[in-house]
């Protein structure tokens, strides 16, 4: 007797479970002809019929009765086979990239929701500005990235989330500090930390033009990539910073925050981004989740 093929299983369990040809071959999408000579080549292979027919309907024979239960385990079997490869071949982690141009706590809530939710995927996190993070994400290095915007993406596809206003933080004891509000003319006078164009040069060039509209050009003092050496430097007296607004959950002695009149001018983008040709397949639960917690966390 020659081997059986799956298919041909499929398709007798189909008329079996029906008992009406016209039936199974519509369940299976497709038409009755090439099922019935489907039926009737598994016949001629086993060398008895599966089926009676006559004009009342459809009935098994009795070696059709006796091959439905093994037909239907050896299908059992095979999609427990191809559900266990499926398991196998699941990334073992999702390698995230999350930018160091905003506070990390920011990202707490959608991490907590990813570790929650990503089951036996291990979420892998690196933080690092932009620029690097894109780079990464090209080169297959990350799964996907949280960047601040604009950034040049190139060929990435981009997630837009949120955006962060950008605030002032100054000395605690500085005069400017009475002030429930300030405005970028009210710091014309002062020394103002600003990072390097290098770490971030779509925002920084995005950044300038609106420095230039509103004829701002203090004195600039080269920004300590560590907020916490920063803000102390703040907390010194030397200096004051323009950061985004989820810094202010960075509490220092002698620093204090306030908004700024032009900060939704300066604010940053906070966006997701991956490769389209190469999607993780926790992909589609990082960007709901990304959604759900960014788009609120973020809100001004």
């Amino acid at each position: 007797m020659r081997a059986l093929d799956t298919h041909a299983l499929t398709l007798f369990c189909a008329v079996a479970r029906c008992l009406n040809f016209r039936q199974a071959a519509e369940q299976l999408h497709m038409t009755q002809p090439p099922l019935s000579r489907a039926i009737k080549t598994l016949e001629d292979k086993l060398g008895t019929r599966l089926f009676e027919r006559d004009t009342q309907g459809v009935a098994l024979t009795q070696a059709g009765r006796t091959l439905l239960p093994q037909a239907l385990h050896i299908l059992d079997l095979l999609e427990m086979a191809q559900q266990s490869l499926r398991q196998d071949s699941a990334p073992a982690r999702l390698r995230l990239g999350l930018t160091s141009s905003v506070a990390a706590g920011l990202f707490r809530p959608l991490l907590a929701a990813l570790e929650t939710q990503l089951g036996k995927v291990r979420l892998e996190l690196t933080a690092a500005p932009s620029p690097r993070l894109v780079a990464s994400v090209r080169k297959g290095q990350l799964d996907a990235a949280l960047l601040a915007l604009p950034s040049a993406t190139f060929e990435l596809a981009v997630q837009p989330l949120a955006r962060q206003p950008m605030m002032l933080a100054l000395p605690a004891g500085h005069r400017l500090a009475k002030k429930r509000k300030l405005s970028l003319a009210d710091i014309s006078m002062e020394s103002v930390y600003w990072f390097e164009r290098a770490r971030q040069p779509a925002f920084f060039d995005h950044c300038q033009q609106v420095f230039r509209r509103h004829g701002f050009a203090p004195h600039f003092l080269r920004e300590a990539v560590d907020h916490h050496v920063l803000l102390g430097d703040v907390a010194a007296g030397k200096g004051m910073a323009l950061l985004a607004d989820s810094f202010r959950a960075l509490r220092m002695d002698g620093v204090v925050y306030r908004p700024l009149l032009e900060g939704e001018e300066l604010a940053a983008g906070i966006g997701l981004a991956w490769q389209t040709d190469a999607g993780h397949a926790a992909l589609p639960l990082l960007r709901q989740l990304a959604q759900e917690h960014l788009s609120i966390s973020c809100r001004p």
